[in-house]
């Protein structure tokens, strides 16, 4: 099995050699700038690791690689749109670099672009593959849904948050997982136990995400740090300081979320104290860990023998305890 740096070359090499249209150019060279932005091709990655437990020749998934990752930097692109993002991966946000037309126009092309790329798959196996895509694709939706949503409500739920970012994030996770093994031609029992592997480090990856936002150190995160907390974003750490808090501790913090007018640095560093005097940031890395142990299991019982398996294994402990 080849080293996770070879199939991120695989798909960086292919990013680099897909062909634009030379005109209108407003339309594609935001769609160039953002998928030269880099960051972990961690779905497309995912995809050909899964394909590569079955076949030795990868070929055949690394069109529908590529499209997941056009897909998810569609989301991106839309996602900082709806939430006024202004940096992405240290560089200013298409719409920022733009505007927001351009944005919504961008990342309509590349959501066809994405679906031209899936097509690629080998018939045989197209119509199992698309199927697993759109639904996939449709789950998004439902997630960033929710989570806009979820902006005007004060009840929100830890169970409603978690079925939100299993759609908005760990689904596609899990369907590239899947993906690569169908193409492969995987037994379908493993190719569902890669996809509740894919899954559960997904939502594991979501919540160390939301820690990142808050602690993270900005040099490495690649965007500002605190973004949930100035816009009042229903994170597992906000619910959870909510639930946990003290009638002292919920009177500031509810405070500090109905102010419109405030220094951020100052909400930045009352929110932060709380979410550890709450233990919301001791909850949210033990849910973490739950999550991790979950994929685990789900890899244990992956009929291969383990050798196979082991860079799975290695690239989901790098996603846990990542730093950006």
């Amino acid at each position: 099995m080849r080293e996770q740096s070879q199939y991120l070359e695989i798909i960086q090499d292919s990013i680099k050699k897909i062909s634009y249209p030379p005109h209108p150019k407003g339309l594609f060279e935001p769609i160039q700038y953002i998928l030269q932005l880099g960051g972990k091709r961690i779905r497309p990655v995912l995809t050909l690791m899964s394909a590569s437990l079955y076949q030795e020749d990868i070929t055949d998934s690394i069109a529908p690689a590529l499209g997941l990752e056009i897909f998810h930097n569609f989301t991106l692109l839309h996602d900082d749109l709806m939430d006024k993002a202004e940096m992405r991966r240290g560089k200013p946000t298409v719409h920022i670099k733009w505007d927001n037309n351009t944005a919504i126009l961008s990342g309509d092309a590349m959501q066809i672009m994405a679906y031209q790329f899936v097509g690629r798959t080998p018939a045989s196996v197209l119509p199992q593959v698309m199927e697993l895509f759109s639904q996939t694709a449709l789950e998004i939706c439902e997630g960033q849904q929710y989570d806009m949503e979820f902006e005007k409500r004060d009840d929100v739920t830890i169970v409603e948050y978690l079925e939100m970012i299993r759609l908005k994030t760990a689904v596609l996770l899990g369907c590239a997982l899947k993906m690569g093994a169908i193409i492969a031609g995987a037994p379908d029992s493993d190719a569902k136990l890669l996809y509740d592997f894919g899954e559960n480090i997904g939502l594991a990856f979501q919540l160390k995400d939301d820690l990142l936002d808050v602690y993270g150190n900005p040099d490495l995160f690649g965007k500002n740090i605190g973004g949930d907390i100035y816009n009042n974003k229903k994170t597992y750490l906000l619910i959870t300081a909510l639930n946990q808090a003290n009638e002292s501790e919920s009177q500031i913090l509810r405070d500090w979320i109905s102010k419109t007018d405030f220094d951020p640095q100052s909400k930045l560093k009352a929110v932060t104290a709380l979410y550890d005097e709450t233990g919301a940031k001791a909850s949210c890395e033990e849910k973490m860990e739950y999550y991790f142990k979950l994929a685990m299991e789900a890899l244990d019982k992956v009929d291969l023998d383990e050798n196979r398996k082991s860079a799975l294994r290695l690239l989901a402990k790098e996603l846990m305890y990542r730093e950006n």
